[in-house]
């Protein structure tokens, strides 16, 4: 059982978030915060897995929360729940010690798969915010780094390994595509590797740009 504490100030979004949470057998909302002060006086007497939070808040903020929390709770792991969907707010808060970023617009089965993923020590991001942050890094890249990328073109990639590419460039972990395509982790995370090494390409941005390159996505 995952313990859950929301912190936002609006009563009415943690109402509905803990009825739609209240369908879900692993997950547990053992309390309420509407602020980063409540969040971080609730800690101390209760015991929480994840703090589900929001960065904009009264009285004590996001920003100002996540220090303090991590060095007095280390092991609380923190999920960012807000409208806020630029990247210097990502970037904030994953630095400060969040864990994971989900924009409160997405799906509640997206919400779900975020806070079981985090709750296990792993960092997650919407695919909204992914996404946009990947294709505006592939937007920016400086033009030498754009021509040492596509002086691999990948053409000697197999059918499976084109087709495990695109889904990564659609934002998919390893955990779905294995589930999309009807075999193992394992396998993708093989498949992912000779394609990193066909292509020699650098991270999961070089990644996205060679699949629209070769018509994979648009």
């Amino acid at each position: 059982m995952t313990r859950l504490l929301l912190a936002d100030d609006h009563t009415i979004l943690r109402d509905g978030i803990r009825a739609l949470l209240s369908a879900e057998p692993d997950l547990d909302v053992v309390g309420e915060a509407s602020n980063g002060a409540e969040v971080l006086a609730l800690l101390e007497t209760t015991p929480v897995d994840v703090v589900l939070m929001d960065v904009q808040m009264p009285v004590l903020d996001g920003f100002s929360t996540m220090p303090e929390l991590r060095q007095r709770f280390p092991e609380v792991r923190v999920l960012v729940l807000t409208m806020l969907d630029h990247e210097n707010y990502v970037a904030r808060m994953m630095e400060a010690g969040a864990l994971g970023y989900v924009l409160k617009n997405a799906a509640i089965s997206e919400i779900t798969h975020a806070i079981r993923t985090v709750a296990t020590g792993n960092p997650f991001l919407c695919t909204e915010i992914g996404l946009n942050m990947l294709y505006k890094a592939v937007a920016q890249r400086s033009s030498t780094e754009d021509a040492a990328n596509e002086g691999h073109s990948g053409a000697d990639l197999t059918a499976r390994e084109l087709e495990v590419l695109k889904l990564i460039a659609e934002g998919m972990t390893n955990g779905e595509i294995a589930d999309k395509l009807f075999t193992s982790k394992r396998t993708i995370e093989t498949h992912r590797q000779n394609i990193i090494a066909k292509t020699q390409a650098k991270n999961t941005a070089a990644l996205i740009k060679l699949a629209v390159s070769r018509g994979l996505i648009s």
